[in-house]
């Protein structure tokens, strides 16, 4: 089987189908990953094709109405009109990513799978091939037992299915490039529902892979047979990986450190977050590593027991520090969860305090510590906490490997390998 797999965003958004198609090909499929030029790095050490995309709207994660959007997580009124006009702004690079991927298609594929917030279906729909739309986050198939996790307004229960509509109405606005996709591009007429990535050309519903655990969604699934949910998909170090000698040396010379990293997430003032950051390492009295990420938080006087690192894998450093302290995406809350270290989550934007709040809920992470809010003192008592409390880090521990049993990703291809088989439908 050809599975084609296209993607975008920034690295955390990218790496679980980096791991699905390692998963992939590690079962004797051949696979492309479509994606961003500046993640072949993903790709590479574990001879995974690699497609580059253009970089679209990665160009803006410095732009500082982004930085105000991911700060404020678009409350109020003025929120509401930064969303309004970040959708503007990124639908003439979103355009260029769209064609982009049209271009690797036309290699052909016997299955293409994508983001379910990607209008890729359509790209599918030309092939004659199915699509499966992906969820990193449990905001695309309605259910009655939560509301919405990107809304950031409670809802009174009788709402949860109702609380998921604003997605698929923020999608339509992307209505316009994706029929000039159709029509220039790919040569498809229109038709009814077209902009529904969850339905197959046919009217029927397309099969969704749901990469998180199950085990962090409150209340009872009603998810129906066709949405899988796998577990989350890891991305294992790379054969032959080893640490930097300065790392290494870090971790040799004390007691595990504490790690703290914020991934792509830039507010409006990252020198602030670092100040905050290096003085609650201060306060807490303990050691730590800091992962910089790309724009997260600026630390320019590193306090002693610090060390400031570029990038490591999750899997292999989380294994090896006290406690884990981070944004709250869900990847790095995956790979928290399967460390089986206590957390400290400060969560940005969009689904990330709805992962703080299930992890803190499960008893593996302290209260969460908002970002808007964040302080020195805060940070440090959340640390020192995550640090100290034996039932956290025996409640972090039975759940992690609980977690790791799961093997989302190779969970996952077996779903695939298993529509391979069964689909009788006509694509075409």
């Amino acid at each position: 089987m050809k599975v084609l797999i296209l993607t975008h965003g920034t690295r955390g958004d990218v790496q679980p189908y980096a791991a699905l198609a390692l998963a992939l090909q590690q079962a004797g499929h051949d696979v492309v990953l479509g994606a961003p030029a500046a993640m072949a790095a993903l790709a590479e050490p574990y001879g995974i094709a690699f497609a580059p995309l253009d970089d679209g709207p990665n160009k803006l994660i410095d732009d500082p109405q982004i930085r105000e959007a991911i700060e404020t997580n678009y409350r109020g009124l003025r929120g509401k009109k930064i969303a309004l006009q970040v959708v503007r702004r990124t639908k003439p690079l979103m355009a260029q990513v769209l064609a982009d991927m049209a271009a690797v298609a036309e290699h052909g594929a016997d299955l293409v799978v994508h983001p379910a917030g990607i209008p890729a279906h359509h790209i599918a729909e030309k092939l004659g091939v199915p699509a499966v739309p992906v969820a990193l986050q449990p905001v695309w198939v309605p259910t009655a037992s939560f509301p919405n996790p990107m809304l950031p307004v409670p809802l009174p229960r009788a709402l949860n299915r109702a609380s998921y509509l604003p997605i698929k109405l923020l999608l339509r606005s992307f209505a316009g490039i994706s029929d000039r996709l159709r029509r220039d591009t790919l040569g498809l007429p229109r038709r009814r529902g077209r902009h529904d990535a969850l339905r197959l050309p046919d009217g029927g519903t397309a099969m969704v892979l749901q990469a998180f655990s199950p085990r962090l969604l409150p209340g009872t699934s009603d998810y129906p047979r066709q949405v899988h949910t796998t577990g989350f998909w890891y991305l294992p170090a790379a054969t032959g990986w080893r640490p930097p000698t300065e790392l290494a040396e870090f971790l040799a010379a004390g007691p595990p450190p504490v790690y703290i990293g914020f991934g792509s997430m830039a507010g409006t003032d990252p020198a602030r977050v670092g100040r905050v950051v290096a003085e609650a390492v201060r306060q807490a009295g303990v050691r730590a590593v800091l992962m910089a990420g790309w724009g997260g938080m600026r630390v320019d006087d590193l306090p002693d027991g610090v060390l400031q690192l570029d990038q490591a894998p999750h899997d292999w450093l989380f294994a090896r520090v006290a406690a884990v302290v981070h944004h709250g995406g869900s990847g790095t809350t995956g790979a928290a969860l399967a460390s089986g270290r206590p957390q400290v989550i400060c969560p940005f934007v969009a689904d990330q305090p709805f992962w703080a709040a299930r992890a803190h809920a499960l008893g593996v992470a302290t209260e969460p510590q908002p970002q808007r809010r964040l302080t020195a003192e805060g940070l440090a008592a959340a640390i020192a906490q995550a640090c100290t409390d034996a039932a956290m880090a025996t409640a972090a521990d039975e759940l992690g490997q609980r977690i790791r049993a799961e093997d989302g990703a190779t969970r996952a291809a077996e779903i695939l390998q298993g529509l391979e088989r069964a689909s009788t439908r006509t694509w075409r």
